[in-house]
């Protein structure tokens, strides 16, 4: 019988939804997508999850991952990456999220003593540094010998997972619908890991509905998310 890898159970373990990353709070846009359907045209879980993968993940978040996990720990590097993605963040609602869900993420691996975490959560604090979620994936993971294609998957999976975990909480869809819309979006992610990413890839998305969506969110009262 073969014996799982260390490297695969550390990846398990950082891609698990109970690894407390502090991503609950903010639902990517997804909440103020769902809300705003009447205004902005029909809304479909699954659609929305698609256009996530395709054209904000693939070509924003996985590519700021990837470079940051190719510094290799590199503080000042990073902190510039983490400017360029603060800048490349057109949406005040979603760079607030990616901060504080990078914050939180940091938080945890300074505690865990995840090597280079308490050093760059020092640069946040004192406005060094942005923290934004994707450079935070990559400087962690990275740190703990995961490779480029791990975490990528994880952080590809992460964020389909927290989607799901955000429209069963909002009661857009069941837990099992959910699940089944995971299923079918992991082809999508492995498709989007597929791509190339040059070492200054420019970061590009295009989600305009979800934007709007999350600007006018942002003006609205009572919600369960921040974002």
């Amino acid at each position: 019988m073969s014996v799982p890898s260390a490297h695969l159970l550390v990846a398990l373990q950082h891609a698990d939804g109970q690894f407390p990353s502090g991503g609950f709070a903010f639902s990517q846009g997804l909440e103020a997508s769902s809300t705003l359907a009447g205004k902005l045209g029909a809304f479909d879980f699954a659609a929305f999850v698609d256009i996530q993968i395709r054209h904000r993940w693939a070509d924003a978040d996985r590519v700021a991952l990837v470079r940051a996990h190719r510094l290799g720990g590199d503080l000042e590097a990073l902190a510039e990456l983490d400017r360029e993605v603060e800048a490349s963040t057109f949406v005040e609602g979603l760079r607030s999220g990616s901060r504080r869900n990078g914050m939180a993420l940091l938080t945890t691996h300074e505690r865990i003593g995840t090597c280079g975490a308490a050093a760059y959560r020092a640069m946040v604090r004192k406005g060094e540094a942005c923290g934004h979620l994707p450079v935070v994936q990559g400087l962690a993971w990275q740190a703990l010998d995961l490779d480029e294609a791990s975490a990528v998957a994880i952080g590809g999976y992460q964020m389909v997972a927290s989607l799901s975990t955000a429209a069963v909480r909002l009661g857009v869809i069941g837990a099992i619908d959910a699940q089944k819309v995971v299923a079918r979006a992991l082809p999508a992610i492995e498709a989007a890991a597929r791509l190339p990413v040059g070492d200054d890839e420019p970061l590009r998305s295009f989600t305009p509905l979800c934007e709007i969506a999350v600007a006018m969110h942002g003006a609205s009262g009572q919600r369960l998310f921040s974002n």
